[in-house]
């Protein structure tokens, strides 16, 4: 068997886990695999920044040279994971070729869903990579009239960029809130008045049955009242699944509900040698009770590329995945942080100046706790993080937080 380390997903995860294998001391053969052109890039500026700046930059980590320079990488990009033969270690690759393996990590990332019929209409977008930024930018820097379906965190920072230049914005949510499953039901309705303070149309408890058009471009949006709303631009947040139709044939255990990659919390897939991170797998998380997380987030990718790939390749000395999840997202001029999970007995508004542009609340599961989220206060809210990672009692909290 070839000693040899595959990771496929060009990805953050991807990316920290080569980086993690070589200052490891792993100084076999390192593969890379990735579906898109581009070398490994920065996903997150690509609703925030890369649709605000007037000047927008590539996000790239780093440049090919590099890559191949300081980590010694075989690219493959372009190129697509076909399937994975855990009896023979193998990964087939699009382009015909087959990579025996030692260790294999799989950080294939998800794929955003979309509306039926989305795929034939120009103007309709998803946002998950460089090219998507790349064609919303456009359509927003030409005015377009601008519909998201879905009031999740990526549609959101779409909405402020089109509502940022002035243009007629509207943002369509099935749920009676949005982002219940992100933050709960109370901080869904204060963030839904960011929306609106800044002249966005939103809209919740609306169904989206389909899609105007005419000569091959969308025009716009209809419900299920059978009204339309006008549209240039549609872009569409209403979730990802996970990366894994490649994986169907290799006898990895998936998730019943959205076929994520199921592993214990040594990010170990139970396929020999084969081992996950990001957003594509589902883990036992030991800081929430063993609860199994699937997570869409920066922080979890860069943490778990690292992790995974040294359990791989030390499975002896491995370690569990114990992760706070935390992410970001910046809105009209402000920036949204969320650590934790929100399914809590209680949460506590310390703070509700929203007039001020200042928002802190806490969220308590048992006698600990288990979240919080903050508008336009980045200096506290890792204080909290560390509270969590702790499992720091609820007093303590609220002691931080100046209240009893």
């Amino acid at each position: 068997m070839t000693e040899r380390l595959v990771i496929v997903g060009a990805s953050l995860a991807g990316l920290r886990a080569a980086q993690a294998a070589r200052r490891s001391g792993f100084t076999r053969p390192v593969t890379l695999v990735g579906a898109e052109p581009y070398l490994p890039y920065d996903r997150p500026p690509l609703s925030k920044a890369y649709l605000d700046d007037e000047v927008p930059k590539k996000p790239f980590f780093r440049t090919d040279e590099q890559l191949r320079a300081e980590l010694d990488l075989d690219l493959r990009l372009n190129t697509l994971a076909t399937s994975l033969d855990p009896s023979r270690r193998v990964v087939a690759l699009s382009d015909g070729d087959e990579l025996e393996y030692s260790a294999a990590l799989v950080a294939t990332g998800a794929t955003a869903r979309t509306l039926p019929g989305a795929e034939k209409l120009v103007g309709v977008h998803t946002l998950r990579t460089l090219d998507d930024a790349v064609a919303i930018r456009a359509a927003l820097d030409a005015g377009a009239r601008t519909v998201v379906v879905g009031a999740g965190f990526i549609g959101s920072e779409v909405a402020s960029g089109a509502r940022k230049r002035g243009l007629l914005t509207t943002v369509l949510e099935a749920l009676p809130v949005p982002l219940v499953r992100s933050v709960g039901e109370e901080m869904g309705h204060a963030c839904a008045e960011l929306h609106r303070a800044y002249g966005t149309d939103l809209r919740c408890g609306v169904k989206v049955t389909g899609l105007e058009s005419a000569h091959g471009r969308v025009t716009g949006v209809t419900l299920d009242d059978g009204s339309i709303v006008p549209a240039d631009l549609v872009v569409v947040g209403i979730g990802v699944s996970p990366s894994t139709e490649w994986l169907g044939d290799s006898g990895v255990q998936l998730h019943e509900r959205d076929r994520g990659i199921v592993c214990d919390e040594m990010l170990s897939s139970g396929l020999p040698g084969v081992y996950a991170a990001g957003d594509v797998m589902h883990f036992p998380n030991p800081l929430f009770d063993g609860e199994l997380m699937r997570l869409e987030h920066w922080t979890n990718a860069a943490e778990q590329g690292a992790l995974a790939v040294k359990n791989a390749l030390n499975p002896a000395e491995a370690k569990p995945s114990a992760v706070v999840p935390y992410f970001w997202s910046d809105w009209y001029g402000h920036r949204i942080q969320f650590v934790g999970v929100p399914k809590a007995d209680e949460i506590r508004v310390v703070s509700a100046e929203l007039g001020e542009d200042k928002f802190l609340a806490l969220y308590r599961r048992g006698d600990r706790i288990i979240g919080c989220i903050s508008i336009d206060r980045p200096a506290q809210i890792m204080k909290y993080r560390r509270l969590i990672m702790q499992s720091q009692p609820w007093a303590d909290a609220l002691e931080l937080a100046g209240v009893s």
